[in-house]
Parts: C-alpha cells; sequence; structure tokens
C-alpha cells in the first residue's frame, strides 16, 4: 500500500474543491483558509509536482498575462488515480480512527 502525505492529501483536496481554477496561489488561498495556518509556495509546488509525477494530476497551462511577465499558470486537475488516492487515505484513516476508544480522546 502506497499512501499519500498529509500535505498531499489536502492539496488533492483543494484542487478537488477549486475545479477549474485551481492554480498554485488559489490552492495556497484555499489551504489557509481551511486550515487557518500560513502555506509557503514550497509547501504548494514540491507536494503538486510529486503528484503530478504519480499521475494523481494533471497539469496543463493557462494564458499568459502581463502581472505574470507574459508566463502563463499552471492549473490543475485531479485525476480518477488522484480521486483514488484520495478515497485510499480516508477508508485507512476511518479504520485507524475506528479502533480507537472515544474515551481515550478525553
Amino acid at each position: 500500500m502506497n499512501l499519500i502525505s498529509r500535505a498531499e492529501e489536502l492539496i488533492l483536496l483543494a484542487v478537488l474543491g477549486l475545479g477549474d481554477n485551481a492554480y498554485g496561489i488559489s490552492i495556497l488561498e484555499f489551504l489557509e483558509q481551511k486550515t487557518g495556518n500560513a502555506w509557503s509556495f514550497a509547501q504548494i509546488y514540491d507536494p503538486l509536482d510529486r503528484l503530478n509525477k504519480k499521475g494523481y494530476v494533471k497539469k496543463r497551462p493557462g494564458g499568459s498575462t502581463p502581472e505574470r511577465g507574459g508566463r502563463p499558470k499552471s492549473f490543475y486537475k485531479l485525476t480518477a488515480e488522484g480521486r483514488a488516492a484520495l478515497l485510499e487515505i480516508r477508508r485507512v484513516q476511518d479504520a485507524v480512527w475506528s479502533s480507537i476508544p472515544e474515551k481515550s480522546l478525553t
């Protein structure tokens, strides 16, 4: 079993939640809003590169903009493999959490 990391999970969830608007800054802002923590670009782009290499996201270039010096944004889309990885990590987490007695958490 090859499980994804927590950061990879959160990034995949952000890509899923953002739909067609999933690119570096929107993912960073989504995660900061949802987690209440600051995220750096390295915390976003390094896992995105790994997820792209694993086939869990597909990267596509968008249009170039003057604000970016003519460079295009890179947009990300969740693949079927990425969706399966999210479902697997959720299944594993649910199995582990269900084995913990509720009174252990209080």
